[in-house]
């Protein structure tokens, strides 16, 4: 059996820690690569397998002759189809324990914060009124996740086993542990009906594009929070905006935006009921990822089918 080529084509402010994760994980497999860290020192027609973010230095594809897959460094995928991918060869998606637990500990911190309404309490010292407000429990507050995928399906599936009561929504019918399952147009208005936390987890489509304009968001409950860390455009910025102000929406956490960094002028900035990080909720870590991606290119050299293959005609 040859020896694969690996070509890293990332950020190339990440290559030393993927030089040395991808290392340490193919002896930790037993599998032989030639690992390659700039597209320079290998001719394309000798690679096999290219690690891939949509900031790296390749944007076209000419010339990789026996390209086995092209594996992904993100868990989205929006930025990679947007160019020429070589129809053939297959596209896979990044899902690794570390860009998944990291997901997890944003989302579940996240909707604890508005659940038990934090924010009211932060900063505040003597001016504070001595009043008992309890927040419900958490069976008493109805969670919607929007998205079922990876992620969203973990994350659903947490809360759930936080006590709250959770409803998920996907484009085909899943069954996560402990969620309401709904699917399809006609179940998105079921799971956004009165959902006072709603969590964005879809990807980015054309058929995902404001997803959440304002008949979305009169659909929740009266002062419902929305958290939104998959991807900028599946909100209508306008829609948010005047909810916020109208306070039909108490709150909106936001990690993704149309455009990145957030212009220091958006309103977003210093609106009261706004919270912006700076896309923090989750990232991929070389040391788990070079496990998934490794394990990946073993499953290729045994000729065996790739997982998360991307399905192009739905853009994930």
């Amino acid at each position: 059996m040859s020896i694969p080529t690996v070509l890293y084509a990332g950020k190339p402010a990440d290559r030393p820690a993927y030089a040395r994760a991808l290392t340490r994980a193919a002896a930790d497999a037993g599998l032989e690569i030639r690992l390659v860290m700039e597209a320079e020192e290998v001719p394309r027609a000798e690679v096999d397998y290219l690690v891939f973010s949509a900031k790296g230095p390749i944007t076209e594809f000419e010339g990789f002759a026996r390209l086995k897959a092209i594996l992904s460094l993100w868990a989205g995928v929006d930025g990679i189809m947007k160019l020429p991918l070589p129809e053939h060869v297959p596209l896979v998606r990044m899902v690794e324990d570390g860009l998944t637990l990291g997901m997890l500990d944003y989302v579940t911190g996240h909707v604890l914060r508005h659940h038990l309404g934090i924010d009211q309490h932060l900063g505040r010292g003597a001016d504070m009124p001595w009043s008992a407000v309890f927040p419900p429990l958490a069976h008493e507050r109805t969670v919607t996740v929007l998205g079922l995928g990876e992620l969203g399906a973990i994350c659903a599936e947490r809360l759930a086993l936080n006590g709250f009561n959770v409803r998920g929504w996907a484009r085909s019918q899943k069954d996560v542990p402990g969620v309401q399952c709904f699917a399809g147009p006609e179940g998105l208005g079921a799971a956004l009906d009165g959902a006072e936390i709603l969590v964005l987890l879809l990807p980015d489509t054309p058929a995902t594009r404001h997803v959440i304009d304002a008949g979305a968001i009169a659909r929740l409950a009266k002062g419902a929070a929305i958290i939104n860390p998959g991807r900028g455009p599946l909100i209508d910025d306008d829609a948010l905006l005047a909810a916020l102000d109208a306070g039909q929406l108490d709150h909106a956490t936001l990690d993704v935006f149309d455009i990145e960094p957030l212009p220091e002028d958006h309103p977003f900035r210093d609106h009261p009921n706004v919270t912006v990080t700076p896309h923090i909720a989750s990232a991929t870590r070389p040391e788990t990822a070079a496990d998934a991606l490794i394990a990946q290119i073993s499953r290729g050299e045994r000729g065996e089918p790739f997982l998360h293959i991307v399905q192009r005609t739905r853009g994930y």
